[in-house]
């Protein structure tokens, strides 16, 4: 008699375990580590450098000048703040222009690139092939910089108008695209018929069922939006030669270009020291102050739309 027919213990042993059904979107735990690996790195260096940043700007002058930029200012120092808002009228009322076009800006771009994807994302729409094509063409094709320059300054009269620093942003044909794709992959079509049986508009459609539904795409695009409008400088380079309508990143731009000249030309230097005076002033902590300046209020922005960030654009994204 077999040793398996007396000792039934030895057969369950043989019995290999069943292995374990492994998930397609699991991986595994060097492969992870090394993508977490990855991004701490990734993230490291796209916040070290804004730390950077922000200590230089507190450090003193010739603690840059000698021993270089450093993560622990040497001798803590408000000089640079203390040069750039010395005159701080201009950069008050650049602040407010600033904030005025990013938050009207924000706004209407979006009720606009929504009104525009909402028909196009509609199968029952006759013409949304047409333009879905008319907004695609535009991001292959433009006028050039000229003829845009004269659209605005001599047809639409908007020069030294803070229209001219909106109106530029107000529909991007990328962004017409993603909210389309989102309406049409998201929305039910089911629940627009049953809306519209019951007797509803298609603008009460619109903004009682698509818009609250759209939220996470919405927010993700005001997000994209307000930092186009926060850190634009171009628009009030071209359309804006009025100081009071000049908006902060500009501003800082002209200071910048302001210090450079004076700080490397030398017969201003020369003039400066026959009428008796002594140009000195900080010039590498200053522009670190500026870049605090101009970013800082831009930051608190993005926890606000944090939590639709991902799902709006990935859904808007897919099949796009």
């Amino acid at each position: 008699m077999s040793s398996s027919a007396t000792n039934p213990t030895v057969g369950v042993d043989r019995i290999k375990k069943p292995k374990r059904e492994r998930n397609p979107n699991e991986i595994g735990n060097t492969a992870n580590f090394l993508i977490n690996l990855f991004f701490w790195f990734y993230t490291a260096a796209c916040v070290l450098p804004l730390f950077l940043v922000i200590a230089v700007s507190f450090s003193n002058e010739r603690d840059v000048v000698v021993n270089g930029y450093k993560f622990i200012p040497e001798t803590f120092s408000l000089d640079a703040y203390r040069f750039l808002f010395e005159d701080w009228t201009p950069i008050v009322n650049a602040y407010g222009v600033s904030i005025f076009v990013t938050i009207v800006g924000t706004i209407l771009s979006v009720i606009l690139m929504s009104l525009y994807a909402y028909p196009i994302s509609r199968d029952d729409f006759p013409h949304k092939n047409f333009f879905s094509f008319f907004c695609f063409f535009t991001m292959l094709f433009n006028g050039g910089l000229v003829p845009f320059y004269l659209v605005y300054t001599q047809t639409l009269g908007l020069k030294n108008s803070l229209w001219a620093l909106i109106m530029p942003y107000l529909v991007g044909a990328f962004w017409v695209l993603i909210i389309r794709t989102f309406f049409k992959t998201t929305i039910p079509v089911a629940l627009l018929e049953s809306a519209k049986i019951d007797g509803a508009s298609e603008f009460r459609i619109f903004g009682s069922i698509v818009l609250p539904l759209s939220l996470p795409v919405l927010a993700t695009v005001a997000l994209f939006q307000t930092l186009v409008y926060w850190n634009d400088w171009f628009m009030s380079l071209l359309f804006i030669t009025k100081e009071s309508n000049v908006s902060v990143q500009f501003l800082m731009y002209k200071t910048m270009l302001n210090i450079q000249f004076l700080s490397t030309n030398t017969q201003a230097a020369a003039g400066i020291a026959a009428g008796g005076g002594i140009l000195q002033f900080p010039t590498e902590t200053v522009r670190m102050a500026m870049a605090v300046v101009g970013v800082g209020p831009i930051i608190f922005a993005y926890p606000f739309f944090q939590r639709f960030f991902i799902q709006g654009l990935t859904v808007g994204a897919v099949k796009g």
